[in-house]
């Protein structure tokens, strides 16, 4: 078992920066693969960014690539969440999730934090 709480959500006008972290406590972080996704109002989860458990080989939504860069710290148990040159597209509640294994589908996680708000103005 893990648990995730996120942090750092906010309100920020377009083209503006948020960083996001999430910690975990519970069984160690290290062993497993970390996601970001994220949820709009009236629409589905969205898959945002993910990284291995060794922390290589991170890959993003087309969306967000060269926007945002997700990073782990596995000494530290957190795994955060850069967000840079935000759009009005990009407000919504952002979840940390684990899993076995990397995968842009939110089926394949197994844990799931309760969410932080992001909102960007235009």
């Amino acid at each position: 078992q893990v648990h995730l709480v996120e942090s750092g959500g906010g309100f920020v006008q377009a083209g503006g920066s948020l960083s996001l972290s999430c910690a975990a406590s519970g069984r160690t972080v290290s062993t497993y693969a970390m996601g970001w996704f994220r949820q709009a109002p009236g629409k589905d989860r969205e898959f945002v960014a993910a990284i291995a458990k060794n922390g290589r080989n991170p890959y993003y939504a087309g969306s967000v690539k060269g926007r945002f860069t997700i990073s782990r710290d596995n000494a530290n148990n957190t795994i955060d969440l850069q967000m840079n040159s935000l759009k009005p597209e990009d407000t919504a509640v952002y979840y940390c999730t684990a899993g076995g294994y990397c995968h842009s589908e939110y089926e394949k996680y197994d844990y799931w934090g309760q969410g932080t708000q992001v909102t960007v103005s235009s």
